[in-house]
This record gives structure tokens, sequence and C-alpha cells, in this order.
């Protein structure tokens, strides 16, 4: 779950600043909050970097959304001179999204025939839950137990980050994240020993299994990397029950982990659908489901799918131009390298700083968990008060986990060696606050 707070009138607020928070709070309601205690007011964004209205820079070492940087020339080009020319639905011809679809398809295993275009991740997750269903003749979906996967009803229901366990359907199951921090090395075979009783609970329960929706850095739960084996069994427990292995790509795709383009392909898996959603546009409002073509035949031929703004023509040029910029400016290369060289920093931080319990670390993406003696109330605190401090002192992070007590760092691709050593820096001078 990412920081935030409910919008209070900070004292360190500038006027015009409270004013904005008061008119937002009208306007909006109280469901929208603001990062941190002290919201900053931003104004642009270029590469890796966030100004705010009073010119101050911010390095951005949160926002995976700007995959390829904020605001990158390439994508703005093609964003602008694709609605300059035209704009529609996809039930006209079009040349641009069908060059989009095989460049996209281009990147995952030959098996994912079809691509399957909406507006965000949420709706690729729907949608992805509502083939598994039709094409399975199930109903139960296996989450992990501080997953999130989205914000339609299906999704929210799915995603005990948000509603809770309370608000997961009895349909569906969930299972405990391969916690490799506290497991002792047990935490990926408990996980595909869970999913296997998941599936047996349900089918005592008469429920019929239709899918396991797996995030591969489990983001929300509080980022993990367990082993390849145990993944393919877990999904292997769900295949042999008649069930669909839906990788959402939405955090852990477009080169984050720095080992390819997918998180999946990291474990060897081969997902019967792959979803993702605004990395994909580098935070143009796009989203994506990849599938086995023979899952969505008969979905096809007896539901449909239509979206009027799902793969429009300027939707299609945003995600050609990411693609192009990923490989023509070696992204996924460099995550692998900023990411080791960034993990390295993050290690030494945990000999100086006895409350770092653990960095865990692939690509650009990193959960450094923070403790205090079993004392869970006291890391949660301390974890938002790093946050805050870094906040204070110029580099945008989250946090995450159930316990609150994971610093979530997931920068822009671009990130460079020299935004690594600002990164360690500042947060070594917030955690010796501590």
């Amino acid at each position: 779950m990412s920081q935030s707070s409910p919008n209070p009138a900070n004292v360190d607020a500038t006027a015009s600043e409270r004013a904005l928070l008061e008119r937002r709070s009208r306007l909006l309601g109280p469901t929208y909050r603001a990062f941190y205690r002290n919201p900053i007011h931003l104004v642009r964004g270029s590469g890796v970097w966030l100004y705010d209205a009073q010119g101050r820079k911010f390095l951005d070492a949160y926002n995976n959304v700007a995959s390829v940087g904020h605001c990158h020339p390439r994508v703005v080009e093609a964003l602008s001179g694709q609605a300059a020319t035209l704009n529609t639905h996809t039930r006209y011809l079009s040349e641009i999204i069908l060059d989009y679809a095989e460049k996209l398809l281009g990147t995952v295993p030959a098996h994912l025939g079809h691509a399957m275009f909406t507006c965000t991740g949420s709706e690729a997750n729907d949608l992805a839950i509502r083939i598994a269903q039709h094409s399975s003749g199930g109903t139960g979906v296996i989450i992990t137990d501080f997953a999130y996967h989205g914000a339609t009803i299906a999704t929210a229901q799915l995603s005990p980050a948000a509603v809770g366990a309370k608000g997961v359907p009895a349909h569906h199951r969930i299972v405990k994240a391969p916690d490799t921090f506290r497991d002792h090395g047990r935490a990926g075979h408990d996980f595909a020993r869970n999913v296997a009783a998941a599936i047996e609970d349900m089918r005592a329960q008469d429920i019929r299994p239709a899918a396991l929706l797996l995030d591969s850095a489990f983001s929300s739960d509080g980022i993990f990397f367990p082993d390849a084996s145990v993944m393919r069994e877990a999904a292997d427990h769900v295949r042999n029950a008649g069930g669909i292995v839906i990788a959402d790509e939405v955090q852990s795709g477009f080169g984050r982990l720095g080992q390819g383009m997918w998180g999946f392909a990291n474990y060897g898996l081969e997902p019967d659908m792959v979803t993702m959603g605004k990395p994909i546009g580098d935070g143009h409002p796009m989203g994506a489901v990849l599938v086995r073509p023979q899952l969505v035949s008969s979905f096809g031929s007896n539901t449909g799918y239509f979206n009027t703004f799902g793969g429009n023509p300027v939707a299609a040029a945003v995600g050609i131009a990411v693609l192009e910029v990923i490989e023509g400016e070696g992204l996924i290369e460099n995550a692998r390298n900023v990411g080791a060289y960034t993990g390295e920093l993050l290690d030494a931080l945990q000999t100086r700083h006895g409350m770092v319990g653990d960095v865990r670390q692939n690509g650009l993406y990193f959960g450094v968990e923070l403790t205090a003696d079993g004392d869970e109330a006291l890391a949660a605190s301390k974890t938002s008060a790093v946050v805050e401090a870094m906040r204070e002192d110029g580099v945008l992070i989250s946090s995450c986990g159930p316990r609150g007590n994971v610093l979530k760092i997931r920068p822009p691709l671009p990130f460079a060696r020299d935004n690594a050593e600002q990164l360690a820096e500042t947060l070594d001078r917030a955690l010796s606050n501590w």
C-alpha cells in the first residue's frame, strides 16, 4: 500500500498550497489522498526528475508508470503527432494498432497470440478474469494475501491491499505471499503447497478453480522474488485443476526486473495470459491482455469485447514509441546494471543501520524492509518517517507490505548511477535520524 496521508493543511505548506488542498478536498471529496504529510504541487517532469511549483527538483525513485522517463521526447512526439492526425476507436480499420499488436506480441512467448487492449491495468485484469472464468468454467481465483490488482468491482475484490481479506468474495482464495525474509528458506515451497491447498479447499466447497492471478514481483505484498522452481510448481497445480495462470505485469513488466522484458520469464513461467497497465504507455492511459488464442475464441464468439479507446491510434503510437525507446536506449540492460549497483549501495546501508532488516532487489525494483525488534507498529512508524524525510530531502519513494514497513523503490528505467548514489546518500541520512 502506498504511503499517503488524508491531506491535512500542513504547517509547512505555503498559503497557495493550503488553498489548493482545500479546493481539492471540496471538489474531489474524501477518497482522494495525496502522497506525503506535506503534499507536493508538481508542475513539470523530465526523465527521472519532477519539479514543484517553487522550482524545486525531486529525484523520482518511485514512479514506474513513467517507465521510460517523464515526458520522454520520443513518446511526446508520437502522441502529439498521432493526436493531430486521427484518434478513433477500434471498430474502424487501422494499420497502426496492428503494427503495435505485432510489436508487442513479439516481446512475449509465441503461445500468446492475441492482444486485447484496454485503457488501464484494472481493466486488463478485469478482462483477464472474465476470460479465465469463461474458458475454464470456474469462478474461483487465487491471489496473495496483500495483493493489489485493480479498482473495478472484480479486481478490487481480488485486492486485499485495498479491501482487506473480508472484502474478498467467498469463492476466491487467499494464499500467503512467499515472504523470503521471514520463512527461513521455506517461503517458495510453502507458496506452492498453499496454492495446492487452496485448490483442494475450493473443490471441497464445490467451487471450480478459474485462475491464479499473480504479480511477478509481489509488489504490494512487500516485494519478493522467490525460487523459480516453486513458482512453476504453483502454476502446475492450477493448470492441473483446469485453471488459468495470469501474470499481472503492471508493476514488474517492461524491463523493470532487468533480466528481460517480463517478470514472469524470470521464473521460466509460460502464463496463459499476461496483463499490463500504464507503464505500457509511459503513463498514457493504456493497458493490454496478451492471451492464448484458444482461450479467447469461445469468449469472443459468445461474449465479445469492445473498448472504445482501448487500442486507439494515439495509444498505439505511444505504445510503439515506448517499445522503441526501451530497445533503442538499452533500458533493460540499464535496469540490470544500474539496479545491481543500486543494490550494492543499499546492501552497504544494511551493514550500517540496524533497522534495515532485509534488502530485496531485482533490476530496478527494491524492497528495503525496516524492523524494530519485533515491534511492528514502531517499524511502520519508522518507515513512514523515512519516506517523509526523504521527500523533504528531495527524493521520492513510498512504502508497501501488510505491515507498512517496506520501503518501495521503483524508479523510471533511465535511472543512472549518480541517481543511485543520491538515493543511497539521502536514505542514509534519513535512517541516521533513528
